[in-house]
C-alpha cells in the first residue's frame, strides 16, 4: 500500500519507463513502437473523471502521446522537456498547488529534481537504483508499463 493523501490534486507522470516498460521497439524499417498498458490508460481516464489534474511530462517526442490527448483528454502534455524540475514548477503555479497537493511518478536520474519539489514522489518496482535512493520515494509493486500508473491511482483514490 502506497501512503497517499486525500489532499493530493494533481498527478504528474515521467513517460517511458513508468507508462512504457522502457523498451523501444524497432522493426526493420526502423519504425519505432512502445508498449502500453491499457489498465494505465483506464486508471488515468477513471482519475481525471474524479477531478483530479493529470500531466505527462517527458523528455521523449511520441505520438502516443498526442494519442493518449485525443483518447482520455490528457491537456497537460510537455514533451522534450529536458528540465522536468522547471517545467513541475510552472505547472503547479499554473494550477496554484503546494508540494503536499502533488504526487510525481518517475522512473530515472533526470526525474530526480522534480521528486525534490513535492511531498509525494513514486517510482516503479524496475526503477533506476538512484531514484529508489531518493529521500521520501515509494515503490510500486508494479513495473513500469505493467500497471504502475494504475497501481498509484488505485491507492490515490483508497486514501480519498
Amino acid at each position: 500500500m502506497l501512503k497517499l493523501s486525500s489532499k493530493i490534486k494533481l498527478v504528474v507522470s515521467d513517460f517511458d519507463g513508468v507508462m512504457t516498460d522502457g523498451s523501444l521497439y524497432l522493426d526493420e524499417n526502423l519504425n519505432e513502437q512502445k508498449r502500453i498498458n491499457f489498465s494505465d490508460i483506464m486508471g488515468i481516464y477513471i482519475l481525471m473523471r474524479k477531478g483530479y489534474k493529470f500531466a505527462i511530462i517527458t523528455g521523449e517526442d511520441s505520438k502516443i502521446l498526442d494519442y493518449l490527448t485525443k483518447k482520455i483528454n490528457v491537456v497537460d502534455i510537455y514533451k522534450n522537456v529536458r528540465k522536468k524540475d522547471e517545467t513541475l514548477k510552472s505547472l503547479m503555479k499554473k494550477y496554484n498547488l503546494k508540494s503536499d497537493e502533488v504526487l510525481y511518478i518517475g522512473d530515472d536520474i533526470n526525474d530526480i529534481p522534480a521528486f525534490e519539489l513535492v511531498k509525494y514522489k513514486i517510482a516503479p518496482k524496475n526503477a533506476n537504483y538512484k531514484v529508489k535512493e531518493t529521500k521520501g520515494i515509494q515503490i510500486t509493486e508494479n513495473m513500469g508499463g505493467m500497471g504502475a500508473v494504475r497501481e498509484v491511482i488505485d491507492n490515490l483514490l483508497m486514501a480519498e
